[in-house]
């Protein structure tokens, strides 16, 4: 278990080069990380040695353009399932994930949990953010790909969000949220 700057320094050098994700690393003790996701594709974390722990920040989405109290409930709400993270919000109203370990903690495993809880947090909670803060930008993204005749591949997730067919008879599903283009 490393107990000194330098040796934490080590520790997550050979910790992210293990991983085999693109790393850049920063001036200084800082490292930056891409890692994947199947919802929100990349997220961006940077893990920065200190003199007494290793601070983890990554950014999730922008500002909410809407319902921005509904999506500070939710992220207060699944705060209380996470583990190693939290979810912040910067001066701009920047939604981030942010976690601390003590340097004496640093440990093969205990990078491995926060940066996992990371990746998996980001990634969960992508598509509820955009859903919740971004519907009206979704659902006239999705009025503009349908007029164009462009592809709605990467609205899958947004479906209850698509516009009714003007052609069609069907009524919209009582379940979903829609609006008239």
């Amino acid at each position: 278990m490393p107990d000194t700057r330098i040796d934490v320094v080590a520790a997550v050098d050979e910790y992210l080069r293990q991983t085999e994700l693109p790393v850049e690393r920063g001036s200084g003790a800082r490292f930056t990380v891409e890692l994947p996701g199947e919802h929100k594709l990349r997220t961006s974390c940077s893990l920065q040695v200190g003199d007494h722990s290793l601070q983890v920040s990554a950014f999730v989405a922008r500002r909410p353009d809407e319902n921005t109290d509904a999506v500070h409930r939710w992220l207060l709400q699944r705060n209380g399932r996470l583990q190693g993270v939290a979810f912040s919000i910067d001066l701009a109203g920047d939604i981030y994930l942010l976690g601390q370990l003590p340097l004496a903690a640093v440990t093969e495993d205990s990078l491995d949990q926060i940066v996992g809880a990371v990746a998996a947090a980001a990634d969960d909670a992508f598509d509820p953010i955009l859903t919740l803060g971004f519907a009206s930008s979704i659902r006239r993204e999705w009025a503009w790909r349908l007029a164009r005749g462009e592809s709605t591949v990467n609205l899958g997730a947004f479906e209850h969000l698509r516009p009714p067919d003007p052609d069609s008879d069907a009524a919209p599903d009582s379940g979903s949220v829609r609006s008239r283009p």
